[in-house]
């Protein structure tokens, strides 16, 4: 069946649409995305303004009329981070249910760090051991540890790229001590979690998603997208703690013109660098490798496994 997940986001919402059936890999048969970056667009008590829910109804009706053009059987809406921290996130999907028929799961940041990890899971597979997977989003970070599909240990932080760089580095580029003080917020945050995985012991391999990641991992010297899926790629921290003052230094215009780096997430890139160096710093990661399926695909998976008799849970 042909079935659509859209992904509302911190950054963008995002249409993908899949091949799948239970027992399959699912495949991608259409990506239909818009930025539309909600966590910049929020008022000053933190909620969405007049002007952010108008342009999320206009997005999401975008996104409808792609599901309904590729032949979408099933969709499966979700959003993130950023209406589910603000103020007015009853009010953000009332009005999106009123206007589009599209009814908004909002996930907590547990069941994204658990359905992010279940896709790491069914990719890397059984062999890979226990994992420890690391994912920076527009407005949160999750982590999630465990050896079977279902982490033993999950947590999500608000060091979201977005988020960060919107609150803590408002010039362009950055004063030294505002990128000081991001740094200590954000070492100071992610260390009081280490504890709760360093007592289950270390991991066998450590997994970083999102497009964060990937970015870091390209200037780092990974292989261009454009050479497919299975090929291997990683983010060693010598090469990221190597390039997070030269990213300090560099203007947003400055930073689009790295490979693999879009403009449109080129002015968060430094703030997730140093979410980045942080968690492989506090955790002991001397590298990590970068997978292809996230939170998406983790949806995705759980739907197709309740279909095939709820056998798996995510």
């Amino acid at each position: 069946m042909r079935l659509g997940v859209l992904d509302v986001g911190s950054n963008t919402v995002h249409l993908l649409v899949v091949d799948a059936h239970p027992g399959a890999c699912p495949l991608p048969a259409h990506s239909h995305k818009t930025e539309l970056r909600l966590a910049q667009l929020l008022e000053d008590d933190g909620s969405i303004g007049p002007q952010g829910m108008d342009r999320l109804v206009s997005v999401i009706r975008e996104a409808l009329r792609a599901a309904e053009d590729k032949g979408v059987e099933e969709l499966l809406p979700f959003a993130t981070s950023a209406v589910r921290d603000a103020g007015n996130a009853d009010d953000v999907l009332a009005r999106v249910r009123a206007e589009t028929d599209v009814e908004l799961r909002v996930l907590s940041g547990a069941e994204e760090a658990r359905l992010t990890f279940l896709a790491a899971r069914r990719w890397f597979g059984w062999s890979a051991g226990k994992l420890l997977v690391i994912d920076i989003g527009g407005g949160s970070l999750e982590i999630a540890y465990g050896m079977d599909e279902e982490p033993d240990a999950a947590v999500s932080l608000p060091l979201g790229a977005g988020r960060l760089t919107a609150a803590w580095l408002p010039g362009n580029p950055p004063e030294a001590d505002e990128v000081r003080a991001l740094r200590r917020h954000v070492r100071t945050e992610i260390a009081r979690t280490v504890g709760e995985f360093s007592r289950l012991g270390r991991p066998d391999h450590v997994v970083a998603t999102s497009k964060t990641f990937k970015q870091l991992a390209r200037i780092g010297g990974a292989p261009a997208s454009a050479e497919g899926l299975y090929v291997q790629r990683e983010l060693k921290r010598q090469s990221l703690e190597s390039w997070v003052p030269r990213l300090a230094a560099m203007t947003e215009q400055e930073r689009a013109e790295l490979p693999g780096v879009s403009e449109g997430r080129a002015g968060q890139l430094l703030a997730g660098a140093l979410v980045a160096e942080a968690s492989m710093d506090l955790f002991g990661v001397e590298r990590l490798e970068v997978c292809p399926w996230a939170l998406r695909e983790g949806v995705i998976l759980r739907r197709l496994d309740h279909m095939d008799g709820g056998v798996r849970r995510a």
